[in-house]
């Protein structure tokens, strides 16, 4: 996703965890993300389904092809399939899943060609003798 470390920490001696905040350097946005030992007062037990349900990520305004490399190159990572893929999706948005079993979308805006509308071709009259 091109995300870099920006920086990180470890709080557990003051009751914590450990966290990292990440940026995106074209953007400038941040993603703090924390992981809580047990015994921290902040610790709870893993629920699928009643913590963190999905991240999402937009891509953006690129191409299906594109949408399509990324997707391969998060399962070649390790990422797991969920069955919502690029060809799942007409080519907009696709999940995986992390080691723990969250869900990760990646999803993309349309590109400016795609957004043109589609020219019509005037229609050929035939010729015809009378």
């Amino acid at each position: 996703m091109g995300l870099r470390v920006r920086k990180r920490g470890d709080i557990r001696k003051e009751g914590g965890g450990i966290w990292v905040g990440l940026t995106d350097p074209r953007t400038g946005h941040m993603l703090e993300l924390n992981w809580y030992p047990p015994g921290s007062k902040f610790a709870t037990r893993f629920t699928p389904g009643e913590a963190l349900d999905h991240v999402g990520f937009l891509v953006g305004n690129v191409s299906q092809r594109r949408l399509e490399k990324e997707y391969s190159r998060l399962l070649a990572a390790g990422a797991r399939p969920t069955g919502i893929s690029p060809a799942d999706t007409g080519g907009w948005m696709a999940c995986v899943k992390d080691p723990d079993g969250n869900w990760v979308e990646i999803f993309r805006r349309p590109t400016p060609s795609e957004l043109r509308p589609k020219k019509k071709r005037p229609r050929r009259r035939s010729s015809q003798r009378r």
